[in-house]
């Protein structure tokens, strides 16, 4: 049966049909020697997403996953017949078996989830392609051996200068690419005293139960925390705020180390 690559209106529709299977697959760059800062983000979200979920999923590191992928980007899944990609497609994949982490919010924690996981989006995405594309340094030493390691000479030089264009073409429609790091970093500062705050002393942001919100704040956060880079000002502003790091060990311990230990 041939797959189908759904977006996520379609996969609302059809994805209710059939239960979840045993076999699913998640696909995403090789992780020590390809894959960079933004994509290892979203990726790590995306699975701490579908373990806080209890779904069975197996990794599947592929040096052509982006392009494999029905919307360009990583990561994607291939559950039964259908190709599901990026986190919020999966998300509401999920959300029609019938799963879902925020059934226990009301209408108005739900609003306020989103608003934050958009902030997220919106500054922690953008600051991470910018970091890694548009800071000449950090482009020179990772970004570019990285993203060029899979390919053989010149496609390594002309698709790495390729996607270069298209993410600052990206950033430019956002307003972020006339941006100076220094403005990058206070604006992550901001979004992560915002994101601080929501969080306080709580375990998890509402509460006792993991909704999507920490798994999207895990996989940006862990992800910066865990990234070398030459310039460390990404992870240091990260690092200032004690309970956002607490958040991301328990996240860890609870869903990744545990899982690995069984």
């Amino acid at each position: 049966m041939p797959s189908v690559l759904l977006t996520e209106s379609i996969a609302v529709e059809l994805g209710a049909v059939e239960p979840w299977p045993d076999d699913v697959k998640l696909y995403q760059p090789y992780e020590v020697e390809q894959i960079l800062l933004p994509d290892n983000a979203s990726c790590l979200s995306v699975q701490a997403f579908l373990k806080m979920a209890s779904l069975d999923f197996e990794v599947q590191m592929r040096s052509n996953a982006e392009s494999m992928s029905p919307s360009g980007k990583v990561p994607f899944i291939r559950c039964g017949a259908f190709v599901v990609a990026e986190m919020d497609p999966i998300v509401a994949f999920v959300n029609t078996k019938g799963i879902r982490l925020s059934d226990h919010l009301t209408d108005a924690e739900k609003a306020d989830m989103r608003a934050y996981m958009s902030l997220v989006n919106s500054v922690l995405a953008n600051a991470e392609l910018y970091v890694c594309w548009c800071h000449d340094e950090t482009f020179r030493e990772v970004t570019k051996p990285r993203y060029g390691s899979v390919y053989p000479w010149p496609l390594n030089h002309i698709l790495c200068w390729r996607k270069k264009k298209s993410i600052q073409k990206k950033l430019a429609s956002v307003q972020w690419l006339d941006k100076t790091l220094d403005e990058v970093y206070e604006e992550v500062n901001n979004c992560c005293h915002a994101v601080s705050e929501r969080l306080g002393t709580q375990k998890y942001f509402f509460g006792e139960r993991p909704t999507e919100l920490d798994a999207l704040v895990f996989g940006h956060f862990f992800s910066i925390i865990t990234t070398p880079l030459p310039d460390n000002q990404l992870a240091a502003t990260v690092r200032g705020y004690q309970n956002l790091i607490d958040l991301c060990k328990r996240v860890d311990e609870k869903f990744f180390q545990k899982r690995q230990e069984e």
